[in-house]
């Protein structure tokens, strides 16, 4: 089993920046691949930003390539994401998750516009 929780969300005008953290627990020896998705009301849950955890090679969804950069660093089994240049679009509660298949309770990142 993996344990995720994130933290950094928050309240943040349109234009500002947040960085999110996940962190890992558990059998996280067994964790290849870290992702975040996001879920606005009333929509899908949507992939975001990952990273592989050996490669550290990187996606992103083409809505946030440019303003958000994934990172981890497998000594504190974290991984975290950079969000700049906000926009009121980008409010939505957003998700950890390893190996498609453990989750996190999520946090809530709000703009304003």
């Amino acid at each position: 089993q993996v344990q995720l929780v994130e933290s950094g969300g928050g309240l943040v005008q349109a234009g500002g920046s947040l960085r999110l953290s996940c962190a890992a627990s558990g059998r996280t020896f067994n964790i290849y691949r870290l992702d975040w998705y996001r879920q606005a009301p009333g929509k899908e849950r949507e992939f975001v930003a990952g990273i592989r955890s050996t490669a550290g090679s990187t996606d992103y969804a083409d809505s946030v390539k440019g303003r958000f950069t994934v990172s981890r660093d497998n000594a504190k089994n974290t991984v975290n994401l950079q969000m700049n240049n906000l926009k009121p679009e980008d409010t939505a509660i957003y998700y950890c998750n390893a190996n498609y298949d453990y989750w996190g309770q999520g946090t809530q990142v709000t703009v304003s516009s």
